[in-house]
């Protein structure tokens, strides 16, 4: 909840932008909210929309603002996914479908999703796997083999990994340690 301070004559201001400028027209608002919220970090166009409507801009107004903005590049859903998916990808090393759920939550639409997701190829989301196997493997070792698969398997679900791939990563990475799987009961392919 937005914290309000009485000023002399009366009046309540619910945010800094709103004491530092006289009442504007809804356009003046709208254009006020999204550079304040563009200035910290890109958002979406969805993102900017949910805000306008939650502040009370008349949808047609934010419509044009937004259109306005997106004419002369403050607003690219496109580079906002590709950047986000190049981000994501290689800082979290999240997989191409957790990917895709975090930016449909932000409200991108789903062909420039696959667009952004579709840069990153089979070979390489496959390496990153391996290389968050890696980094995890260290801290299963003394763990039974199954709890040890279960484990690292887990960790590349939770970051979007298909089941195939995740085990297929995990049982090399054991192998590669000298752990038997011959064993276990999925086909490692």
């Amino acid at each position: 909840m937005a914290r309000r301070t009485e000023w002399p004559g009366g009046g309540t201001d619910s945010s800094r932008a709103e004491k530092e400028l006289p009442p504007q027209d809804p356009a003046e608002q709208a254009r006020a909210i999204c550079l304040r919220l563009l200035t910290g970090t890109p958002r979406t166009r969805k993102q900017l929309a949910d805000a306008l409507h939650k502040r009370g801009i008349p949808e047609e107004i934010a419509d044009d603002v937004l259109s306005r903005f997106e004419d002369v590049g403050l607003i690219d859903d496109a580079a906002f996914a590709g950047a986000w998916v190049e981000s994501r990808h290689h800082g979290r090393g999240l997989a191409r479908r957790a990917l895709a759920r975090e930016l449909r939550t932000k409200g991108v639409d789903s062909s420039l999703i696959d667009e952004a997701v579709g840069r990153l190829d089979a070979e390489q989301e496959e390496e990153t796997a391996r290389e968050l196997v890696q980094r995890k493997l260290r801290s299963t070792r003394g763990l039974d083999r199954d709890r040890r698969l279960r484990r690292l398997a887990g960790m590349l679900a939770r970051k979007g990994y298909p089941e195939g791939l995740a085990l297929r990563v995990v049982r090399r990475a054991l192998e590669e340690e000298g752990e038997d799987t011959e064993d276990l009961d999925f086909d490692g392919t």
